[in-house]
């Protein structure tokens, strides 16, 4: 194992050196927070497709492929189904608001009364999903370097801490392009190919296993339709997402950029679960799926060769694990702290913001990453983290902001009441369902979506001024320029993501 070890310790030495580069060229709040909006198609694609492909695609997408066959591809597929409806009907225009946050989006498009309830909410999520995410290296490192949980949550959570506090979004979107090579590498091009040889190719698999593992719909209609809610229209709202949008030079960048992200995702999925149909037949008895990424690796591939793949993995889970972090602790203090203090938009002397603001969002990186990591340390099941964190943001948060964008009449008093209807709804049905059942999701949104039409037709329409700020955002005019650092104040424009078509 020691070339393995020399190409996994030199994988980590490169995440923290970018992370010190990275460092370097964040001076100001949009250089910090979404790399002064000035990333190219090429290098927009690949960090795109580097956080929405984490553990949960590359391990677990495995572990789905090695229980149910091809169908196994699904949780992965709706993943990348949602980033190319994102950037082919919304991103061009969240690119354009010029904001930071989703929270900000909803407080242009409201009037300003929408955001420190909605930031909230996002916080909980992108919490749970850095968590979540930071938990995954405890397998990831048991494998390379047989260590105890708590060590192995620490290292890796350390090293992404360090990089993501060092240099924000500069930082994060430099080792984010490595990841994405190296994910491409490991995954598409080495361990794809050798896993379906080692196997016996396709025929000898159809050969081997019952027919149901290449149905394509074998893993079952509702849970398909499940996923779709979940992750499809997840992608369309997480504070994660958006903060990748924010950082494409132009909309043209968002809409294509993310195109070929989302497409990479579907051909990353099927790839996840021919893997683990593959595995299913060289591994019949495994104890869990999801050991079934690990062992193949372990047993199947050469050394070096070992290496790189394993360190494929370490790259997805870093990507996401540093995108939710980055997000957090921006929500945490540009949504709710700096709210809190009644600092709409964060104050102070234009000379001196952009350091300060630095600073400010460097030290809350760095909190919530300690946070991130005793959470991970005490929390042991993490598919009911992550569901709980999936369905608070798409119960609470989808129909007002997807309200916005498409329904002009919309209006602050029917998304606040969406937000806390969806939320205490879903909570309420996890509790009364169990935390993985699909009642919850499904009765929270047709509860958020009621609430949000009878309210917003109940009360008076949206200002016609906001409204008129909020075209003019969308249009890209009346935007603050690219280098100030602080969005427009929520309270004299209005926030949410696009109007609707023609307006």
């Amino acid at each position: 194992m020691a070339v393995d070890y020399a190409v996994i310790v030199v994988y980590l030495a490169g995440m923290l050196a970018m992370g010190w580069w990275g460092m370097r060229r964040a001076k100001s709040k949009s250089e910090f927070l979404v790399a002064g909006r000035r990333l190219g198609p090429g290098m927009y694609s690949g960090t795109m497709a580097a956080i929405v492909l984490g553990g949960a695609s590359t391990i677990g997408g495995v572990g789905l492929g090695y229980q149910y066959g091809l169908s196994g591809a699904w949780m992965v597929f709706t993943i990348g189904l949602g980033l190319l409806a994102l950037s082919v009907f919304f991103s061009a225009r969240i690119a354009r608001l010029k904001v930071y946050t989703v929270s900000e989006m909803l407080d242009l498009r409201y009037g300003g009364r929408a955001g420190i309830i909605s930031g909230v909410v996002m916080w909980a999520y992108t919490l749970m999903l850095a968590v979540t995410s930071t938990i995954a290296y405890a397998t990831i490192f048991d494998v390379l370097f047989d260590v105890n949980r708590t060590v192995a949550i620490v290292l890796g959570g350390t090293i992404v801490v360090a990089y993501s506090t060092l240099g924000g979004m500069w930082s994060i979107t430099l080792t984010d392009m490595v990841q994405f090579v190296v994910k491409t590498i490991g995954v598409l091009l080495l361990l794809l190919p050798i896993a379906v040889v080692r196997a016996g190719g396709f025929s000898e698999m159809k050969a081997q296993l019952p027919t149901e593992y290449f149905d394509p719909l074998g893993i079952g209609g509702e849970t398909i339709f499940t996923y779709v809610l979940i992750y499809t229209f997840g992608m369309l709202i997480g504070q994660d997402i958006w903060q990748r949008v924010f950082t494409a030079r132009s909309d043209t960048t968002a809409r294509w950029g993310g195109t070929v992200a989302g497409t990479y995702c579907l051909v990353y999925a099927i790839a996840g679960a021919v893997i683990g149909t593959a595995a299913k037949v060289m591994y019949p008895n495994l104890a869990s799926a999801d050991a079934a990424f690990a062992t193949i690796v372990k047993d199947e591939l050469p050394v070096g060769v070992r290496g790189l793949v394993l360190a494929a993995a370490l790259a997805a889970v870093m990507s996401t694990s540093s995108g939710a972090l980055i997000a957090c602790a921006t929500v945490a203090n540009n949504d709710i702290w700096s709210r809190l203090r009644g600092v709409v938009g964060g104050g102070g002397a234009a000379g001196d913001e952009p350091h300060d603001e630095v600073k400010g969002n460097r030290a809350f990186i760095l909190i919530m990453g300690v946070a991130v990591i005793l959470i991970a340390i005490a929390l042991n099941d993490v598919v009911e983290a992550l569901t709980v964190a999936y369905n608070l943001l798409v119960g609470g948060l989808l129909v007002p902001i997807i309200g916005g964008l498409l329904w002009r009449r919309g209006t602050a008093a029917g998304a606040l009441s969406a937000v806390c209807v969806g939320g205490v709804a879903v909570v309420g049905l996890m509790w009364h369902y169990g935390i993985l059942a699909n009642q919850p999701i499904y009765y929270g949104l047709l509860a958020s979506l009621a609430v949000y039409v009878v309210v917003s037709l109940a009360t008076p329409p949206t200002d016609a001024a906001v409204l008129a700020a909020w075209r003019e955002r969308l249009a890209g005019r009346g935007a603050p320029e690219t280098g100030a650092d602080a969005p427009a104040p929520a309270h004299s424009s209005p926030s949410a993501t696009s109007s609707p078509s023609g307006v």
